[in-house]
């Protein structure tokens, strides 16, 4: 798999593993116009194509990324994330795992959400919007609202009081940093 790295370059669609490929098949076609999966990759800046690479990678930990079944958006400036088509079984999938909860996942803009647990820092944030069809987003938090108090002080300074979004780089570096006790 072509992994994401700090000093990264504009990556082609044959750069990466049969395995990505595979996992990304079918979910970025239509993007912006783009016919093909590898059109819409080879044509992504950098900073989307390493947030697509966390993102994925992230939620295929997770056992999560098989629920995506469209990606509609990428950031990796300002936040780290994908808008995407879900499939039916994600939401109740997410409502009965034990490493993710509903606490203060929820945006006055956004229907419901949920937290990743047991992560102080590049935790992943899932919201959606009841429309039809529905709307969701996964981004990764910089600091976890539900991990301890600690790291709630941190996210509502960073992200509410400074404004502050990290970028693909920041994220990248605290997985790297950080990973989660159970994994």
């Amino acid at each position: 798999m072509a992994e994401p790295v700090a000093d990264a370059s504009q990556l082609r669609w044959s750069d990466l593993s049969q395995g990505l490929r595979e996992a990304l098949k079918n979910k970025l076609a239509g993007l912006w116009g783009a016919p093909a999966d590898e059109d819409v990759f080879d044509a992504l800046a950098i900073d989307k194509q390493q947030a697509l690479l966390l993102i994925e990678s992230r939620l295929r930990q997770k056992g999560l990324w098989q629920f995506v079944k469209k990606v509609t958006n990428l950031y990796g400036e300002e936040g780290v994330g994908i808008e995407f088509a879900p499939m039916a079984e994600l939401e109740p999938t997410l409502a009965r795992r034990k490493d993710f909860t509903r606490r203060l996942a929820r945006h006055r803009d956004t229907t419901g959400g949920f937290y990743e647990k047991g992560r102080s820092e590049a935790a992943l944030h899932f919201l959606y919007v009841d429309q039809t069809p529905p709307k969701w987003y996964v981004h990764f938090d910089l600091y976890s609202p539900v991990h301890s108090p600690r790291s709630a002080f941190k996210h509502f300074r960073h992200e509410y009081v400074r404004k502050i979004r990290p970028n693909w780089r920041v994220i990248q570096e605290r997985l790297m940093e950080k990973a989660a006790p159970h994994e």
